[in-house]
């Protein structure tokens, strides 16, 4: 049996927002270059084609004007359900859950590498472990601006 646990990342969090909106501020361009990524980072979306066999292309800019060029492809979309994607350079698979509570949401948010030790490079290299834990402040932040705007 594959041990999956030592190559894997995971974070789960409760937002203040209703799925539908959860949902949105994951699929639609517009949104997703508002929050994605650690802190400082900014976002160019260049495509989102969020359907099964779709890419996800898009550059982070990072704070210190470093770009970083990204490539994904959805394996699996159940609309508020589940976003399956794998991302390629370095290579993983990411897996975010979508669970309904009342007007919260709660996801599930796992990221696969390869290996324990590509995970151990990924956190080591690109502090990936506290940028997965700033891609959700970040998140959240911005579900914060929507809700009061609607």
């Amino acid at each position: 049996m594959d041990n999956t646990e030592n190559r894997t990342m995971r974070i789960e969090r409760t937002f203040n927002a209703p799925i539908e909106l959860v949902w949105t501020v994951w699929t639609e361009p517009d949104h997703i270059k508002n929050w994605w990524g650690p802190t400082g980072f900014t976002n160019t979306i260049k495509t989102m084609d969020v359907k099964e066999g779709g890419e996800w292309l898009f550059t982070m800019h990072g704070p210190d004007g470093t770009d970083y060029a990204n490539r994904s492809v959805y394996k699996e979309i159940i609309p508020h359900k589940k976003i399956v994607f794998e991302h390629f350079n370095p290579h993983f698979i990411t897996t975010v859950l979508f669970e309904a509570d009342g007007d919260k949401t709660h996801i599930k948010w796992s990221v696969m590498l390869d290996s324990a030790e590509m995970l151990q490079t990924v956190i080591k290299a690109h502090n990936a472990a506290e940028g997965l834990k700033q891609n959700c402040e970040k998140l959240e932040k911005y579900l914060s601006t929507k809700i009061s705007l609607s």
